[in-house]
This record gives structure tokens, C-alpha cells and sequence, in this order.
């Protein structure tokens, strides 16, 4: 899986889970301003991610994760 396909994924996955506007995903974007995101729907979106790239998320690594460049890069780094 290349780094175009897991943007476009995540993307796609976000927008549609927590209804919002394709076009606020930047690189540079808050993950939590931008998808609104409180306790609960943090955990929402580690469920996602996990479910969906076959990937644990400890909650230490959460905050090393704060633009969607960095949620990107994280992915990237751990798919096997």
C-alpha cells in the first residue's frame, strides 16, 4: 500500500465516519479540530484505524499523533 492510498483511505474513512468536508484534510490540519473530536470519538477513531490497517494504537502514541500527517506517517510506519 502506498502512502497516496492510505491518504486517500484514511481520508475517505474519516470524512464519511465523522461527517466531514473532504476538503478540510490538509497534511498540516488538526486531527482533533478538524473531526471535532472528544474522548470518546478519539477512541472511535483508533477503532477505525485498527479495524481497518490491522494496527494497535497505544494511548501513549496518541499524542505523538496530532496533524493527519502524522496520523499518515504512523500508519505507514507500522503496516507490515
Amino acid at each position: 500500500m502506498t502512502r497516496e492510498d492510505i491518504v486517500k483511505e484514511v481520508n475517505n474513512l474519516l470524512a464519511e465516519e465523522f461527517e466531514v468536508d473532504l476538503e478540510l484534510f490538509t497534511p498540516d490540519a488538526n486531527v482533533r479540530d478538524t473531526l471535532s473530536l472528544d474522548s470518546l470519538s478519539l477512541v472511535d477513531l483508533v477503532a477505525i484505524i485498527q479495524q481497518t490497517y490491522k494496527i494497535k494504537i497505544p494511548v501513549a502514541d496518541l499524542k505523538s499523533i496530532n496533524t493527519f500527517n502524522d496520523l499518515y506517517n504512523y500508519i505507514e510506519s507500522h503496516l507490515s
